[in-house]
């Protein structure tokens, strides 16, 4: 999830007027009509919430609502939605929460939904259209990179934390699990935060040398070659309905209990199910639902969606869609106050923080592949330098759309040049 939280609220509790008197489907309307604002990426949805409901309408102070916001920025899933959840909970209790959360979420999905079946009806059969995508995958690559550096400068605080990004990285390059990367990042820095660096220092020479190994035994670097290979498969047409809709249920929800850090650190579980594994879509495909999401009303997280879509028709997006939003309807749900308390304990607070650095890894792993597998052209160097640059040098609220359509209007230029 992203650390890069609004600015404090000085409201005292005193001023606090608690949420006004909504029936459940009142408390839905109220959040759907955030839903179809939330343009602009998280730090924007979290200040449209918290400018409406605490500055304004006071549901809570200020020090509450930095205090809730902190909780599930160490949790994951998207925060915007969670901050929803957990004020239509305080409105009128789980179901609340619920209707809240949907009501949040549904612009987003539905006009993903839409999107998605465009783009397998007539998407990539429109003259032209090549050199768009080409642009906007490139765009998306930039986009990625930058989410990267802006993770990683708030979660690798130190130098052990650096080390276990360091080496996810390459255990992600070598196609190890990356269930099996997490745990033994999270318990690598437990230990040196804890003072026993010399089992952490042991710990991390063996994943070393066992990464090395698989290395060496699939003659280099296979898990690379395995995420970029397939980023040339289908891109004249998405084949739809490969996938059960229990499958891609399994593979959302494993994308939806490990998206520390934003919703940029979900792309290396769903890509690896998606491409990798699955290879039901392919890197190019992957790298358009992230673009088009990136367009939309919504959490960035709701590219799982798309990638739902190409996999099992409408079935597989609701089951994705589900599976990825599960978690973070059910943190708030099952329980905030015992979250809170569980999740600053000091030795789970110092896990989550190598799970986090460790997922850091990962992103830079697939990232890698993408790029390599996907910006192959001049062109393509060319818009994400520039892209990048952009990203770097600007914090503007529509940056990322602004970023993404500019791509596609030039690969639409390209494409009519070419033409």
């Amino acid at each position: 999830m992203s650390n890069d939280v609004p600015a404090d609220v000085s409201l005292s509790s005193a001023s606090v007027q608690g949420p006004p008197t909504l029936s459940l489907w009142g408390v839905f309307l109220r959040f759907l009509r955030f839903g179809l604002m939330a343009w602009g990426g998280p730090v924007a949805q979290i200040g449209m919430l918290r400018h409406a409901l605490v500055d304004q309408e006071r549901w809570i102070d200020g020090d509450k609502f930095n205090r809730v916001l902190a909780v599930y920025q160490v949790l994951p899933g998207p925060e915007a939605h969670e901050l929803c959840v957990y004020f239509g909970t305080l409105a009128r209790g789980r179901w609340g929460g619920v209707m809240a959360g949907l009501g949040f979420m549904l612009p987003g999905f539905l006009l993903m939904l839409l999107l998605s079946w465009l783009y397998v009806r007539h998407g990539l059969q429109m003259a032209g259209w090549s050199a768009v995508f080409m642009a906007v995958q490139a765009a998306v690559a930039a986009l990625i990179v930058r989410a990267i550096f802006r993770i990683g400068g708030h979660v690798l605080e130190d130098r052990w934390l650096w080390l276990v990004a360091a080496v996810a990285m390459l255990a992600q390059l070598a196609d190890v699990h990356f269930a099996v990367v997490l745990a033994v990042g999270g318990i690598i820095y437990l230990c040196a935060h804890e003072g026993r660096h010399r089992i952490a220092s042991v710990l991390l020479a063996i994943a070393v040398a066992l990464i090395g190994a698989k290395i060496w035994r699939d003659a280099g670097l296979s898990g690379l070659q395995a995420l970029s290979s397939r980023a040339d498969i289908g891109r004249n047409a998405a084949v739809v309905g490969t996938m059960g809709a229990g499958p891609l249920f399994w593979s959302g929800l494993k994308a939806g209990l490990l998206t520390f850090g934003g919703a940029y650190t979900v792309i290396p579980f769903l890509q690896r199910d998606a491409v990798s594994q699955g290879a039901w879509m392919s890197n190019g495909q992957f790298l358009d639902g992230v673009a088009l999401s990136g367009l939309l009303p919504a959490p960035l997280v709701i590219f799982a969606t798309f990638v739902g879509y190409i996999g099992g028709g409408l079935p597989g997006a609701l089951a994705m869609t589900a599976g990825v939003f599960l978690p973070a309807f059910s943190f708030t749900l099952l329980g905030h106050d015992a979250m809170e308390r569980w999740v600053h304990r000091p030795r789970v607070a110092e896990f989550l923080a190598g799970v986090t650095a460790a997922v850091v890894g990962l992103i830079a792993g697939t990232t890698l592949a993408l790029l390599i597998g996907n910006i192959r052209s001049a062109q393509g160097a060319l818009v994400f330098c520039v892209v990048l640059g952009v990203l770097f040098w600007s914090k503007a609220r529509w940056l990322v759309p602004a970023v993404i359509v500019g791509a596609a209007l030039y690969g639409g230029l390209l494409g009519r040049l070419g033409g």
